[in-house]
């Protein structure tokens, strides 16, 4: 039968599945892995807010990363968390779209932010006498705000395409809420809504796609045929940012693959852990990679808890 998505009250989630006391395994997971990104995503933010000597483009486009990493597990792991213990999974309709626009502005801002700081790192190592000109911390607060309003209005704009639809369901077969799940749902014609995701990804996705490529051959130009002291910087400053982008990629691609495509084939305990990576294991990984391999931040972190014992 035919529904107007408006008086569908609640979705049903159905990649849950019975773990039965195993759940408060699961539970006590979830929740430390939340804790974690939380305050790992923190303390650097505090760190990179509170010294003057961090207040530079890199490091302000880390912040913005560090709070949307933030933002996005804060979308999605108290929903998990509740889901884990109950036993009817269920979700109310505004609470699957408000999850639909933390998830979507949560992946475009992230991605959004590493092709900004691909480019960055491009001005920094093939043109580092007019870096201070190009790249100043106030126009990196400019491209930031830009970040995050574009998204959000590009978000809207997929929300205000998706809410109206006609709906012949409720049951989503995820174990959050998507954009792609509802309008597969969807008794009425999607044609505008699949037109904005192409003209999006063919623009927007695409072009950042090149930015980052370009970027990239013009620093792996300059590191092949640079100095040593060229190749040292570049690795130092780059391989944090590469291996984000990889592994954002990475989730991203298997989430993707899985919405598009039949996985009835898959393992459901593996659809579950691919359809989280992307919001799980990004929020975790860059906190680690970054307070690692960036040199101030690390050495900042050790003096702040150095001075803490002593």
């Amino acid at each position: 039968m035919m529904m107007n998505s408006t008086l569908v009250s609640y979705f049903t989630l159905r990649a849950y599945f019975n773990t039965g006391l195993f759940k408060y395994l699961y539970f006590l997971i979830i929740l430390t892995f939340y804790i974690s990104i939380v305050g790992s995503n923190l303390l650097l933010i505090v760190v990179i807010c509170m010294n003057r000597s961090l207040h530079e483009p890199m490091y302000l486009f880390l912040c913005s990363l560090f709070v949307n990493e933030v933002f996005g597990s804060t979308g999605l792991f108290p929903f998990l968390l509740v889901q884990i213990l109950s036993d009817i999974h269920t979700v109310s309709a505004p609470l699957c779209f408000l999850q639909i626009y933390c998830v979507h502005f949560y992946g475009s801002v992230e991605l959004f932010t590493l092709g900004v700081m691909s480019y960055d790192r491009y001005r920094a190592i093939c043109c580092p006498l007019h870096y201070n000109k190009h790249m100043t911390s106030s126009k990196a607060v400019i491209l930031t705000v830009f970040v995050w309003l574009y998204s959000a209005l590009a978000t809207v704009v997929m929300m205000s395409l998706s809410v109206p639809l006609q709906l012949c369901g409720n049951t989503i077969q995820k174990v959050y809420c998507n954009n792609y799940s509802v309008v597969k749902l969807a008794c009425s014609g999607t044609l505008v809504n699949n037109t904005y995701g192409l003209v999006y990804m063919f623009t927007v996705i695409f072009a950042l796609i090149i930015l980052i490529l370009y970027s990239y051959v013009r620093i792996f130009r300059v590191c092949f045929s640079g100095c040593k002291q060229t190749r040292q910087k570049a690795v130092s400053t780059c391989t944090p940012h590469l291996a984000s982008l990889l592994n954002f990629s990475f989730g991203a691609f298997f989430e993707i693959v899985q919405s598009r495509f039949n996985m009835n084939g898959v393992p459901n305990m593996l659809r579950v852990f691919l359809s989280l990576y992307w919001l799980t294991c990004q929020p975790l990984f860059n906190p680690l990679i970054y307070g690692l391999n960036m040199s101030k931040i690390r050495i900042i972190c050790n003096s702040l808890a150095f001075g803490k014992r002593m």
